[in-house]
């Protein structure tokens, strides 16, 4: 692996993390607006399991909570990845919110007509 980036797949709702041009992992989530501030659900995070010990998933995780918190974001923690990343990475406690009731029945919502496809 001599190349590895990360992007913000805005079109797709990931974040990806690439080798050599082709993605090897994923953070991924689904944009959610109560009517109050604006979060990021993060439901799921993954890397190609070749890939997998190098760190790269939590390079991963604080390149897209880094992005969530400068666009004025919350974070949202489904996925269990991203909720113990921000056990261990405290100066996110601010911009975290715990899952509700109400952002699981958005996400159930939005991920059902995707898995039907």
């Amino acid at each position: 692996m001599t190349d590895v980036t990360f992007r913000h797949n805005v079109d797709r709702e990931r974040f990806e993390v690439l080798a050599d041009g082709h993605v090897i992992g994923k953070a991924a989530y689904k944009a959610y607006d109560d009517g109050g501030s604006p979060q990021r659900i993060f439901y799921h995070t993954v890397i190609n399991e070749e890939f997998g010990g190098q760190g790269l998933a939590g390079r991963l995780a604080e390149v897209a909570l880094n992005e969530t918190v400068s666009e004025e974001r919350g974070i949202v923690a489904v996925c269990p990845f991203i909720k113990k990343y921000l056990t261990k990475h405290p100066e996110y406690a601010d911009q975290a919110t715990a899952p509700t009731l109400a952002h699981l029945e958005y996400l159930n919502a939005a991920l059902v007509p995707a898995a039907k496809a």
